[in-house]
């Protein structure tokens, strides 16, 4: 059975910085679409990262609203994906969401209807 496992939420002050863990059972990952999504009360749910990882090295994609401040990593021994979340603003609180299995098809990336996998979330709340 496949399970996505996000862990790494919590309360932060504005500017600072929070890592997000999600880890892979059930199947190996190493060569899906990894992706992150974040829903704010009130809000839908919307694309934050993606990354995929082939022979030739990773390609991540980036929401404009998180550009320069969040990092994706992921360490395929482990089966589990970072976000670095620096510089966080009121404006990122929301559950962040993990996902997988998103078709090779770089136009689908940021469409949380693409994923197959996802995990329970984990609340990332920002105070100002």
């Amino acid at each position: 059975q496949v399970q996505l496992v996000e862990s790494g939420g919590g309360l932060v002050q504005a500017g600072g910085s929070l890592r997000l863990s999600c880890a892979a059972s059930g199947r190996s990952f190493r060569s899906d679409v990894m992706g992150w999504f974040r829903q704010a009360p009130g809000k839908e749910r919307e694309f934050v990262v993606a990354t995929i990882f082939s022979r030739s090295g990773s390609s991540t994609y980036f929401a404009d609203s998180v550009k320069g401040r969040f990092t994706i990593s992921r360490d395929n021994d482990k089966n589990t994906v970072y976000l670095q979340m620096n510089s966080l603003k009121p404006e990122d609180t929301a559950i962040y969401y993990c996902a997988a299995g998103a078709p090779t098809i770089e136009r689908l990336y940021a469409l949380d209807k693409a994923y197959r996998y996802w995990g329970q979330g984990t609340q990332v709340t920002v105070s100002s």
